[in-house]
């Protein structure tokens, strides 16, 4: 197989990258813990070095998502406001100045002033995913989860919630980090997990309550501390999870990877919510593969 591009998904933490034909077939890889934040400053040699262990031709075009875009990366490919079609989305990629052709796609912007938001990376998780013909509602479980309302190709809405962020934050930077300990993915079926979910999916608002149980329980020897992890997981999916299923309207897709879609999918079972799932990981080759054929089928 010959490569026609080179697709890369540049996280803030993560570099992935793939050398794909014109079908869209995987002809070599690279991935590495390359980020936007450890490749400031240096983001032609990173890619350099990765296209050179995939095997790359030294003029093979290049396409990218996610941060690399963003206004503390390499160049900043700019918004596009919503309404936003994501089988147009090649048509908004920003050339990097420099040798070769490398391409960054946009992310997405809702100027709304009651409800401002934005996403990079996740547009083209979107694009890849399997394409439906009416409204659709789609869960992007991370560290920022995203809520994406759509209608056929089109995004219309979304809402961000920083689910993973908080877990981080309050496990390591407050007096939760005395009861959160370093343990395994948390499995599905965790009984603190769900004991946890029950707490707060009819009333997510009650998340702020039941916080410092997790911590105060433990003092008092009512719970495990090898369960922090688990109580505290469930407390906040199962927040996210309450506060938008009276927003869901439509078909929801649950699109996501390993043990978070996992303890996802649990919750959304246990909310009562129906819903289908899809692989964020293939999603976000596939958008790439999309928009670049596109590019360099009508260059």
């Amino acid at each position: 197989m010959q490569p026609a591009f080179a697709a890369v998904d540049w996280g803030t933490t993560s570099f992935r990258l793939w050398l794909l034909d014109a079908a869209g077939a995987i002809c070599g890889q690279s991935a590495g813990p390359d980020g936007m934040t450890p490749s400031a400053g240096r983001f032609p040699e990173v890619l350099a070095r990765h296209l050179a262990s995939a095997g790359a031709a030294a003029d093979l075009p290049v396409l990218i998502c996610g941060m690399a875009g963003a206004r503390q990366g390499w160049i900043e490919a700019p918004y596009l406001p919503l309404p936003a079609r994501l089988d147009r989305l090649h048509e908004a990629a920003i050339r990097v100045p420099t040798e070769g052709d490398i391409r960054i796609l946009p992310g997405l912007c809702q100027s709304d002033p009651a409800a401002p938001n934005v996403m990079r990376g996740e547009e083209t998780q979107l694009l890849g995913l399997p394409p439906a013909k009416g409204p659709r509602l789609v869960c992007l479980p991370g560290t920022h989860s995203k809520w994406v309302w759509m209608d056929g190709p089109a995004v219309t809405r979304f809402t961000t919630v920083m689910t993973g962020e908080l877990y981080a934050a309050l496990s390591q930077h407050t007096v939760l980090r005395h009861s959160v300990p370093d343990a395994p993915p948390t499995p599905p079926d965790h009984p603190a997990f769900l004991a946890a979910l029950d707490l707060v999916l009819a009333a997510p608002a009650a998340v702020l309550t039941r916080l410092f149980e997790l911590r105060a329980g433990q003092l008092l020897d009512l719970a495990a501390p090898r369960d922090g992890d688990a109580h505290l997981s469930g407390l906040l999916i199962g927040a996210e999870i309450g506060a938008l299923s009276p927003r869901i309207d439509a078909p929801l897709l649950l699109a996501g990877t390993g043990p978070l879609l996992a303890l996802y999918a649990a919750a959304l079972t246990r909310a009562g919510i129906p819903f289908t799932t899809a692989d964020a990981a293939e999603a976000s080759r596939r958008g790439l593969a999309l928009a670049g054929s596109r590019i360099w089928s009508d260059a």
